[in-house]
């Protein structure tokens, strides 16, 4: 590695060739759907080695701008911009309002939506599911299992577990659409208020089921949110494990800075 004027460390070959191709992914030079210029392309592009390339590779992939493909190389991911997720998303005035909280922020930043129900029925609750509704591990509950998608893109994969007891006399909850505003209008409707919403986040690689099921990369990063729908009375009447991609999501939250 060289040494720049004054004593400074100069910049890796591979680091500026990678800099270069992002910043060509970003400017629009090379499109969604487009592949990268192969290793020998690039090698004759930069006159750098394989080897010097390879690692120019790693920097791009970690840009979570391309996805590579067995046999293929390098493709440019045609996937929408970040939309925002925020404190405000669970506010009851949107559930009044009859959107659901995935449908209102994707029509807030102009994204067109869809979710796809994989599944809607009894189940055995996983242990830390059950740990957050205080039940035993494998007492029957509502499981909902659902894919989320933007413009067309999975984003997010969200399963959500409520007691039995609480869901058993709200038919919309067995239903694929349960309405508008979702299921915590419908469970507001029969009079668990919501106090608050407590949500866990952890970001991870993406296990090979997951990067599947999200049109990932093997390894890509996501963010593995688990939240907690808390009543009035003090009883958690949801658990929602959710998974995203973590290309797709900017976390923004307001915190009081008062008692």
């Amino acid at each position: 590695m060289g040494t720049a004027v004054g004593g400074e460390r100069s910049v890796p070959r591979y680091v500026q060739i990678a800099e270069e191709i992002v910043q060509q992914i970003r400017a629009g030079v090379l499109k969604p759907g487009e592949m990268v210029p192969s290793e020998s392309e690039l090698v004759d592009r930069y006159g750098v080695s394989g080897g010097t390339i390879r690692k120019a590779m790693v920097e791009v992939r970690a840009s979570g701008l391309v996805e590579t493909r067995h046999g293929k190389g390098s493709i440019v991911k045609d996937r929408p911009p970040v939309r925002h997720r925020s404190s405000d998303r669970f506010r009851r005035s949107l559930r009044q309002g009859g959107k659901a909280a995935y449908l209102a922020e994707s029509a807030q930043s102009g994204a067109t939506a869809k979710v796809s129900v994989l599944y809607i029925g009894p189940m055995e609750a996983p242990e830390d599911a059950a740990r957050r509704l205080g039940v035993s591990a494998g007492t029957q509950v509502l499981a909902r299992r659902r894919l989320y998608f933007r413009n067309g893109t999975p984003v997010e994969t969200a399963t959500s577990y409520l007691p039995w007891d609480v869901v058993k006399d709200i038919p919309e909850l067995f239903a694929e659409n349960p309405g508008g505003g979702g299921i915590y209008a419908r469970l507001e409707d029969h009079g668990h208020e919501f106090a608050e919403f407590v949500e866990t986040l952890q970001a991870r690689p993406a296990s090979k089921a997951e990067a599947s099921e999200l049109a990932l990369s093997a390894g890509a990063p996501v963010v593995h949110l688990v939240r907690e729908a808390r009543t009035t009375e003090g009883r958690v009447v949801e658990v929602c494990d959710t998974l995203m991609a973590a290309d797709q999501f900017i976390f923004e939250y307001r915190i009081p800075a008062a008692d």
